[in-house]
């Protein structure tokens, strides 16, 4: 069942994804419009679409036969400026009911991307990783700085595209694998995205996260046979989305629900909240192996 207001971005046309990968390495674009067809099918409200570094040629023949399958908008995502430019020109709002797409991602050292806003104008996902000092980006391992970086990112979105709405813009706070947490990723993560929510300057932004990168790197099930991947990502869901959260790049396939404070998973995101270092890493090892 869906969690309602949460929007889902479909993931799986994703060159790292290696089923996806086999379809491009056989040049079998009608298994990737299959792909984006059964994704809408689940639930999608976004077609995410990253070619790897396949090329600009490629990107412009994905958008263009993907649009002719459904009526969902797209996410171009590709930190590669000429990748993106490519996919947004061949991009056409009007088969897409008139929606934008979004483009994933702008970070403080992509500032290339925002020209490309004059030929089609987009809703940017605002990466929140770096901050800038001395001119230098750097990781930001705060969540004040954190923040910091999404308030340079919604500035810089509205000097370079002025008029452009909050609710256009998407800010990504940045989400780590939970299995190799030692440094407190997920007390950054969730302190910055309070930080954002009760900004009223921000009020109207949505809020997303790469959701499957959380739990990479983890068994599919515990050793009584549950889940281990859906339960955690929705423990994750049940603590963010009070704190604004309300997209998600993730799959139509996973059962995301809302859990109970006695959950198990949400009892091991408070012992990784409460944990440092090697500590919280063997409390995730503790849910899914004891």
């Amino acid at each position: 069942m869906a969690i309602p207001g949460l929007t889902i971005i479909g993931e799986s046309i994703n060159d790292s994804v290696p089923s996806t990968k086999a379809l491009f390495d056989a040049g079998d674009l009608e298994g990737i419009v299959a792909l984006a067809k059964s994704q809408v099918e689940g639930g999608a409200a976004y077609i995410d679409v990253n070619v790897g570094s396949r090329g600009p040629e490629l990107m412009a023949e994905v958008v263009r036969r993907v649009q002719g399958a459904i009526d969902k908008p797209l996410s171009i995502d590709t930190p590669d400026p000429a990748l993106a430019r490519a996919g947004l020109t061949t991009y056409s709002p009007e088969r897409a009911g008139g929606q934008k797409p979004i483009l994933n991602s702008i970070t403080v050292s992509r500032e290339e991307m925002w020209e490309l806003y004059a030929l089609q104008p987009f809703c940017p996902i605002l990466l929140c990783t770096e901050i800038l000092v001395d001119g230098r980006p750097q990781a930001a391992r705060t969540a004040e700085q954190t923040y910091e970086a999404a308030k340079f990112l919604v500035a810089e979105a509205r000097r370079r595209c002025p008029g452009i709405p909050n609710s256009d813009l998407i800010i990504d706070p940045g989400i780590v694998p939970i299995a190799s947490d030692t440094e407190g990723n997920l007390k950054r993560l969730l302190g910055a995205m309070e930080l954002i929510h009760n900004d009223p300057d921000l009020a109207g932004v949505h809020m997303s996260v790469g959701l499957s990168n959380f739990t990479v790197m983890l068994p599919p099930k515990r050793k009584d046979g549950s889940p281990v991947k859906s339960a955690l990502e929705s423990a994750f869901l049940t603590k963010a989305i009070p704190l604004g959260l309300d997209m998600i790049i993730g799959s139509v396939k996973r059962k995301y629900e809302l859990l109970p404070p006695d959950h198990p998973a949400m009892q091991c995101l408070d012992a990784v909240l409460q944990a440092a270092g090697f500590e919280a890493i063997m409390a995730v090892r503790k849910f899914y192996a004891e």
